[in-house]
């Protein structure tokens, strides 16, 4: 059957039909009375299936899950396996001309949007500093660069940080990777750094 599938899809090729773009993504619907535990996307050309998609769980009777090949390929072989270890396939489905492949009775139904694509999450500028002045410290500032002012003093009231101390220094993800900097002595001395790039390291060294 898959061997007939593939030949399928060389005589549509050989007719004329020019390569179809990427468009083999689809919705999965489980229109069958017990769950599918397994599913399996492969090209039509190839003999061997690939690993099971379904790396959120089973798919219920009644629902579906969105599918996208990690493979350029229109025609495609599915591969289900149901909660009673019975399987069922679509062979040589030409994914790229339509927008649901259902496994049970085709009830027709509105077809949902794709999801949105996922978003990358904001670049993390959270550091640890790292005390190497050789003097205490008394009073800690940092801020985004994009902030307008230092904001509270990291330490808080009463405390200070040893020379050779650390302390975790946590910054908002809002896609900025640079800080500015402010250290006070125990003296009144103060110093400051200003945009250190923070998003690439684990921890910042003030010596």
């Amino acid at each position: 059957m898959r061997i007939l599938a593939a030949l399928a899809v060389l005589a549509g090729l050989l007719a004329g039909t020019g390569p179809a773009a990427a468009q083999n993504r689809f919705w999965l619907q489980n229109n069958t009375g017990q769950p599918i535990v397994a599913a399996n996307v492969s090209p039509s050309r190839v003999q061997e299936w690939g690993p099971n998609i379904l790396t959120r769980g089973p798919v219920a009777p009644g629902m579906q899950v969105w599918v996208e090949p990690t493979f350029a390929d229109c025609y495609l072989d599915i591969r289900v396996r149901f909660a009673d270890g019975t399987e069922d396939g679509h062979l040589g489905v030409h994914a790229c001309t339509l927008t649901r492949i259902v496994f049970g009775p085709d009830v027709s139904a509105p077809t949902p949007a794709p999801p949105p694509p996922r978003q990358a999450e904001a670049p993390n500028p959270s550091f640890t500093f790292v005390n190497r002045t050789g003097e205490a410290i008394r009073e800690i500032y940092v801020s985004l660069t994009t902030e307008r002012n230092w904001g509270r003093d990291r330490l808080g009231a009463r405390q200070i940080l040893p020379s050779g101390a650390a302390m975790p220094i946590t910054l908002p993800r809002t896609g900025v990777c640079t800080a500015d900097m402010r250290i006070v002595f125990m003296d009144g001395r103060i110093m400051e750094q200003r945009n250190v790039e923070t998003c690439s390291i684990r921890e910042y060294v003030w010596r």
